[in-house]
């Protein structure tokens, strides 16, 4: 099935978010009337929707709606305005009384915020993948862990045997990052954060590296599951490994506000345990 025509605004939500239709249908009103064209596409439909370099990709929801806007728009250098429809939200910081006063301004100006992104290359795999906030090496099956041996740049560092080992960036270093008991990272610095999640008899510290490094998790005996920004990639057997590396092509999101790391965190930390 051929993709849409592509717009110069492309909304992004899920159809069962009926506050983010109704809030794209009315943003797609007041836009038009100054010859902005527009359309919304919703996530859980499986039709393929076409985004070129020019479009401004509205994301409408939490963040994981803001994830998979990332995703689509990152293969082609769009940008991304990330709106603030979810419960906690450490990564949006547009508040839905304002999308048509952000999406004007991303049509306006090209300033954006360059987001550091993960290449994820996959043992006897022809693609590789993407990730925004972590890439995870994970167990199979519940109540059974997974060993893997971790290298950067060839040198082996940890095995762990735990529920699995993720690679994060300073933006994702907010979410499963954190709750596996990870550090957070400034989305300003360039680094790449390798954690265990609930690692048995060894050491559970983060390890973090600059981002020219490349990290390489091994599966070392039972088989595991790759997972990248929430989204099940593959199974992965053992001997099988991925190679994690900064992306050449960062996430753009279309200039906001500023939103320091200390506001995010007061914020988001207040609404989740709300």
């Amino acid at each position: 099935m051929a993709p849409m025509s592509a717009t110069q605004v492309l909304f992004l939500a899920f159809g069962d978010r009926l506050d983010a239709v109704e809030l794209a249908r009315e943003a797609g009103e007041q836009l038009s009337r100054d010859e902005i064209t527009s359309s919304l596409h919703l996530l859980d439909d499986s039709r393929p929707v076409r985004v070129e370099a020019g479009t401004v990709v509205v994301s409408l929801g939490g963040d994981g709606t803001f994830l998979r806007a990332t995703r689509l728009a990152h293969g082609v250098g769009a940008r991304v305005v990330a709106v603030n429809l979810g419960q906690v939200g450490f990564l949006l910081d547009v508040p839905s009384t304002e999308i048509v006063e952000h999406v004007k301004l991303a049509l306006a100006s090209d300033v954006v915020t360059q987001r550091l992104a993960l290449q994820i290359t996959i043992s006897g795999h022809d693609t590789d993948e993407f990730a925004l906030n972590e890439v995870v090496v994970e167990r199979a099956s519940p109540g059974h862990m997974v060993k893997v041996k971790t290298f950067v740049n060839d040198a082996e560092f940890l095995t762990y045997s735990a529920d699995g080992v993720m690679v994060s960036t300073p933006t994702g270093s907010t979410g499963y990052n954190m709750s596996a008991g990870g550090p957070v990272v400034d989305a300003a610095l360039s680094a790449m954060i390798l954690t265990p999640i609930a690692p048995y008899f060894t050491i559970d510290r983060s390890i973090v590296v600059p981002d020219d490094r490349v990290i390489r998790l091994l599966v070392d005996d039972k088989p595991a599951v790759l997972v990248a920004d929430g989204q099940t990639i593959c199974p992965l057997e053992p001997g099988e490994f991925i190679e994690v590396r900064q992306s050449p092509t960062p996430v753009r999101i279309a200039g906001t506000r500023s939103f320091d790391l200390a506001t995010r965190l007061r914020r988001g930390l207040r609404e989740g345990h709300a």
